[in-house]
C-alpha cells in the first residue's frame, strides 16, 4: 500500500465550504433582489389600478380631479323599485365642470361608487323602477358626451345599499389617470 496524503482532502472540504457560504450568501442577497424585480411591475399595475387612498371633499366644495372640478350635488335614497328587504335605493349625483375636455383620457377607469364607516364599497347597479333624474349622465355617458372646456354636467348613478349603511354612506368619485388617489365626499348636511 502506499501512503495517502491527508493535507489535499482537508484543502479541499476548506474550499468546498467556503464557496458553499459564498453560494449562500449570494442567494439570500439575489433571492429578495429577483422578486423585488419581478413583482414591481405588478405592484405599480395594480396600484394604478385601484382606488386605495382617499381624498375628503368637504361637502359643497369643488375639488379638481382628472381635469376637471368635481362637487357633490345631491345624495338621496329610499325604498323604492323591487329591491330585497333592508335594502335601499340610493341616488348620487355631482356636478361637474369641464376643464379638460379629453375626457377619454382622463376619465378612463370612470367609477362612482359608496363607501361606508366599515370600509365596505358599493358600486352603481340596475334598479328595475328607478331612473336617474333627467339632464343626469352616468360615467360612459359623460366621456363620449362631447363636453367642451368650461361646460357644466351632471354625472351620477343608482346604488343598491344595505338598510344599516344607509346613515354612514359617502359618495367616492375614482378616475383611472387619478388611481391610486380617488374622492370621498361628504354627506349633505340632514
Amino acid at each position: 500500500m502506499s501512503a495517502v496524503s491527508t493535507d489535499t482532502p482537508t484543502v479541499d472540504r476548506q474550499s468546498e465550504r467556503r464557496w458553499r457560504r459564498r453560494g449562500l450568501m449570494a442567494l439570500a442577497i439575489l433571492l429578495p433582489l429577483t422578486l423585488a424585480e419581478t413583482s414591481h411591475d405588478s405592484v405599480r399595475e395594480w396600484l394604478h389600478g385601484e382606488d386605495l387612498i382617499a381624498r375628503d371633499v368637504e361637502f359643497g366644495q369643488s375639488v379638481p380631479f382628472g381635469g376637471s372640478g368635481w362637487k357633490l350635488a345631491d345624495l338621496r335614497g329610499g325604498k323604492a323599485g323591487r329591491l330585497p328587504n333592508h335594502a335601499f335605493a340610493v341616488i348620487a349625483t355631482f356636478t361637474v365642470t369641464i376643464g379638460d375636455p379629453d375626457l377619454q383620457k382622463q376619465w378612463l377607469g370612470c367609477k362612482l361608487m359608496l363607501t361606508d364607516a366599515a370600509g365596505r364599497r358599493w358600486l352603481p347597479d340596475f334598479i328595475s323602477g328607478v331612473s336617474l333624474p333627467d339632464g343626469v349622465m352616468n360615467c360612459a355617458s359623460a366621456i363620449f358626451s362631447g363636453a367642451k372646456k368650461g361646460d357644466v354636467i351632471t354625472v351620477g348613478d343608482t346604488f343598491i345599499v344595505p338598510e344599516d349603511a344607509v346613515k354612514t354612506i359617502r359618495p367616492a368619485v375614482g378616475l383611472g389617470s387619478e388611481r391610486p388617489w380617488y374622492l370621498r365626499f361628504q354627506r349633505p348636511p340632514k
